[in-house]
């Protein structure tokens, strides 16, 4: 696949926008501070299909093209934005989320062209000094899911992270850089094992099971305010235990039943996935709260295990013994909402 041109570059300094605006724009720049921008993408392949791919791969055709118009939809959004920024007084430099590797320092604020994913991978890279605002760059189209319902799933980016799309990028990039659009403060989850922080916060949730989905998870769970007990232990046998922060619970969360949690609530929230036999005593501890002052203390007992961090591409190996605390005591999040205030 060619990569567009921009990519190639090893990006030793920041793009300066062009110094000659129209005088309409240099009046409303001129209040703005120049700032630096980093500007994370989503990479164009992860839509990327051939014809040459056996034809039983693909055995309805407007497959093909629906996932070949995403790309194309993709890389319009990137085209986009990278325009816009050229317009503004701001110096800015593209990367490819899966290039970064190293926390993320001496920008102003990051923008993610993807979709949550992208945003979420982003936020493992950043402390609370920067704020990120997303750009869903491949919106769900209702009337296309509709059209498809009988034949796949057209079902796009969900964007639920992102404050914007091609529609309103500037509008919103504009409401930050002239400080009319402050940063919503999200609250982020701390995982320790055997005492040792894991250097990833989670922004959306943990999934803590057994490597293989259809072996038994065993674990032992209580929670704690200052080392008083808050739930008593709790033994159990499961497919896992998932705990979420407010805005990770309108993901997996509400989809295994539980419930949709204000997005600026410091609080998180637990589920037992499909435990075995809880009898009627434990039942209704099964899913709950950890309330910000208190945590999560897991211990757990299968022969291997992992934690699974803002879903499949980040996780931890655990092993029988190994002792899980998990709470929102981590810092938070920035992140550009236009409908959210702090």
């Amino acid at each position: 696949m060619t990569i567009a041109p921009f990519f190639q570059l090893k990006f030793p300094v920041f793009r300066s926008s062009p110094s000659k605006l129209s005088s309409l724009t240099e009046k409303k720049e001129k209040n703005m501070a120049r700032r630096k921008l980093l500007l994370l993408l989503k990479p164009f392949d992860v839509y990327h299909v051939t014809q040459s791919k056996p034809v039983s791969h693909f055995t309805n055709p407007r497959v093909f093209h629906y996932l070949d118009n995403r790309r194309k939809v993709h890389k319009e959004a990137i085209n986009f934005c990278q325009q816009i920024l050229q317009k503004k007084a701001v110096d800015w430099k593209p990367i490819l989320r899966n290039n970064l590797s190293q926390p993320i320092h001496n920008v102003d604020l990051v923008v993610t062209v993807g979709g949550d994913g992208t945003l979420l991978q982003a936020s493992h890279f950043m402390d609370d000094s920067i704020p990120v605002l997303g750009v869903n760059s491949d919106p769900t189209q209702a009337e296309e899911v509709e059209e498809f319902s009988n034949e796949f799933d057209a079902t796009r980016s969900t964007g639920y992270l992102c404050a914007a799309t091609v529609k309103n990028f500037e509008q919103v990039l504009d409401s930050f850089l002239e400080g009319q659009t402050v940063p919503s403060k999200l609250s982020r989850m701390s995982i320790s094992v055997n005492s040792k922080s894991l250097s990833t916060y989670a922004l959306n949730d943990i999934l803590i099971a057994h490597p293989c989905p259809a072996t038994v998870s065993r674990f032992s769970l209580r929670i704690e305010r200052d080392d008083q007990t808050c739930l008593s232990l709790v033994n159990c046998r499961s497919s896992g235990l998932r705990v979420s922060t407010a805005a990770g619970s309108t993901a997996a969360m509400l989809s295994a039943g539980g419930f949709a949690m204000p997005m600026l609530s410091r609080d998180l929230q637990y589920m037992v996935r499909e435990p075995i036999s809880p009898g009627a005593a434990i039942s209704s501890l099964m899913h709950g709260l950890i309330k910000s002052d208190q945590s999560m203390n897991v211990t757990w007992f299968s022969k291997e295990g992992l934690i699974y961090v803002d879903g499949s591409h980040v996780f931890y190996t655990i092993q029988n013994g190994d002792s899980i605390e998990i709470s929102s005591k981590a810092p938070v999040l920035q992140v550009v909402f236009p409908h959210l205030s702090s």
